[in-house]
């Protein structure tokens, strides 16, 4: 890339290109922007945004346009602002600010094209609120709160249009087992079944068969080599095979062939790890 960046975010564009955004290089905050070409395998930069943020969002839109959405400030201020980035001009422009500051939470384009926004810090605690974006209005509004506040989770369109809302940690840094379903027709959450073991800064892969599998990450004392699936049929979570490695902040990667490919994380060493794993459904 042009500029080293961590806790950046990067969005696979209609086109096949890849915007890759903000972040931080070790000793500030990047407002700008680039684009990979898998055609020529190279990134050049592209339009910056207004404000260098970490910690947020970025969701592919209906239109193509994609959505940026809060995080955190160069002064570790929590950012409520949002901004769209058009892939035809290059440009990021501001849009409708969230009625929250929060960072570490979720986003997820649902079936109407709009954007679910959950959870999330507010700098002194977790969020239990959740907000929707209107592409078509630019502006976000309140929809229904979840039971928990949470942060470090994780947000997955299931096949029927529900989100699943999944671990994540609490306002006492407590690592949650909980899970509930936000159903976008009706605006409300509802709980439904338990992991077997806290999971926060996991991974949540919806699967070719519909169910989702959860990977890694932390109970809040400890990292993970546990894995679990859930089952959108019965509205429960099972365990299945477990990782070689306990890792956390790893991805996990839905392949063509139904495969999940988990890569990278770090450990109870604080070591980056190199190593990844595949799941075989």
């Amino acid at each position: 890339m042009t500029t080293a960046r961590e806790r950046h975010t990067a969005t696979l564009l209609s086109d096949g290109r890849v915007l890759v955004v903000a972040g931080f290089d070790g000793s500030t905050l990047a407002a700008s922007a680039e684009l990979y070409d898998p055609a020529t395998g190279t990134f050049s930069a592209t339009g910056s945004m207004t404000t260098a943020r970490q910690g947020h969002t970025a969701t592919l839109l209906s239109d193509g346009r994609v959505l940026i959405a809060g995080g955190l400030d160069d002064n570790m201020k929590l950012l409520a602002s949002a901004e769209l980035y058009d892939p035809k001009t290059g440009i990021f422009s501001a849009t409708g600010s969230m009625r929250e500051g929060r960072a570490y939470h979720t986003a997820t384009l649902v079936s109407d094209g709009r954007v679910l926004i959950t959870g999330g810090g507010n700098g002194l605690a977790q969020l239990a609120s959740a907000e929707l974006y209107d592409p078509r209005t630019g502006a976000f509004s309140p929809t229904d709160s979840m039971a928990e506040a949470r942060a470090f989770h994780t947000a997955t369109l299931l096949s029927d249009g529900r989100v699943l809302v999944a671990g994540g940690k609490d306002s006492s840094r407590h690592g949650l087992s909980s899970a509930q379903l936000y159903d976008p027709a009706t605006g409300k959450f509802t709980t439904t079944g338990s992991m077997s073991t806290a999971h926060l800064n996991h991974t949540a892969t919806l699967l070719t068969n519909g169910r989702v599998l959860i990977a890694g990450g932390s109970n809040g004392s400890k990292f993970l080599t546990s894995a679990e699936l859930y089952d959108p049929a019965t509205g429960s979570f099972s365990p299945t095979d477990a990782m070689g490695t306990a890792r956390a902040g790893n991805t996990g990667t839905l392949l063509a062939d139904g495969r999940v490919l988990v890569a990278g994380g770090d450990n109870d060493a604080s070591l980056d790890l190199a190593s990844a794993e595949l799941y075989q459904p």
